[in-house]
């Protein structure tokens, strides 16, 4: 009489569905799959038969919590070197042009990242990688942004291709096209968007290396106007956008965003009340990035009572990156983002489910446990899903699932 090829049983599921607790909570619960997709998720009580007549194998819970899969919507995973040297620097209060002075900053980075092969670049990455894939991650989104040219930037799309394949992960590869400006185009800006627009971009959708293209819309960085060149021909090109937007000052990146139909507009820390307003019009994610507020030492929040005013979808990510956010733990993210942002519970976890599935364009296939979508899911020793936003570096998490297919995982204490 079997019908699904697995049961979980003895299990408490938080769907991540919207519902009056948040969560989508089902006390003793069960979750049947069928190749890679769920093919049923309720209450254990409604289970027409006995799970061993219903599935040719049946997994036994142990009373743990199962939620969706965790979702990092927002990396920069792959890079060489480190800015260990950097933090230091910073907090004895040196400035970011000593810190480049020194040697330091993001052409750091750069250099570094240049001289490493894709294979090389994945390596370094895998345990980076790793730690967050221990701590529930199922979907990694990793952008590229560290080569500043044409050759390192689609090198790094190529080793996130790789690093999908060592850890058996799905990746969501992003070209940051424009990052920052690379000291060969110092004094060439407009060469430098030139050669991004009418160059790197066409060949890194030629090449069916990125799904999405992002930039850095930043005093620091790149003029909303030259940002918009690069939208436009990622959009010419097919693919997704997505935009650093509002970190360090308002200059409208979340309306930039928002006007090309971007799928995030992240940090959002000087986020005007019209820049808001043209996300929730657009239905873009807010991506928030708690670790680099964190290590920046800022005081300024994102407008989180306003986005939620607004029915602004919320997601949250590590930000994993050298310089910034060294943060390998999305569940720690979360933590942060809640003590830090004021985020409830339920937001935080919906900002690493359904909500960080849309920010990637993967809403119809994960972020929830329903049936018919992905079979990606954790298992967790916490008593409830709230307890995702409250330990500091302890996931908790037991299992994984990705696909259907168990994996192994060290859970972190």
């Amino acid at each position: 009489m079997s019908v699904w090829d697995q049961i979980w049983t003895d299990i408490r599921v938080a769907t991540g569905a919207p519902g009056d607790d948040g969560f989508g909570l089902i006390e003793a619960a069960a979750l049947a799959i069928t190749g890679d997709r769920i093919a049923w998720v309720g209450a254990a009580g409604d289970l027409p038969a006995a799970p061993q007549q219903l599935a040719r194998r049946v997994h036994a819970g142990g009373g743990r919590l199962l939620t969706p899969g965790l979702i990092d919507c927002h990396t920069h995973v792959l890079f060489g070197g480190d800015r260990a040297l950097d933090f230091d620097l910073r907090t004895q209060g040196a400035s970011y042009a000593e810190i480049a002075a020194a040697g330091g900053g993001i052409r750091s980075t750069v250099a570094h990242t240049r001289h490493l092969s894709a294979e090389e670049l994945a390596q370094a990455a895998l345990p980076r990688a790793a730690a967050l894939l221990a701590d529930g991650v199922t979907t990694l989104e990793v952008k590229s942004g560290y080569g500043l040219d044409v050759a390192t930037e689609l090198k790094m799309l190529e080793a996130a291709r790789l690093l999908g394949e060592r850890l058996d992960v799905e990746i969501v590869p992003t070209l940051l096209a424009l990052h920052a400006l690379p000291p060969e185009f110092a004094n060439d800006r407009a060469g430098f968007v030139d050669r991004v627009v009418g160059e790197l971009i066409p060949a890194a959708a030629a090449a069916g290396l990125a799904v999405a293209v992002d930039v850095f819309c930043e005093s620091i960085a790149f003029t909303p106007g030259e940002c918009e060149r690069a939208l436009a021909a990622a959009c010419a090109h097919g693919l997704a956008v997505k935009v650093h937007a509002d970190q360090l000052s308002d200059l409208g990146g979340a309306a930039l965003a928002a006007r090309y139909g971007a799928l995030s507009a992240d940090h959002l820390e000087y986020t005007s009340p019209a820049g808001v307003e043209a996300l929730a019009a657009s239905g873009s994610v807010a991506v928030l990035l708690p670790g680099a507020y964190l290590m920046l030492a800022e005081t300024r929040r994102p407008p989180v009572a306003a986005l939620r005013a607004a029915g602004v979808p919320i997601a949250v990510a590590t930000d994993l990156n050298p310089g910034t956010s060294p943060c390998t733990s999305l569940p720690l993210a979360v933590t942060l983002a809640r003590a830090q942002f004021g985020l409830t519970a339920a937001e935080g976890f919906a900002g690493v489910t359904r909500h960080a599935a849309r920010a990637l364009g993967l809403a119809g296939s994960r972020g929830v446990l329903a049936a018919g979508l992905r079979a990606d899911f954790c298992l967790w020793d916490l008593a409830h899903p709230r307890e995702l936003g409250y330990w500091l570096g302890r996931g908790g998490c037991h299992a994984v699932v990705r696909g259907g297919r168990l994996r192994p995982t060290t859970t972190r204490t």
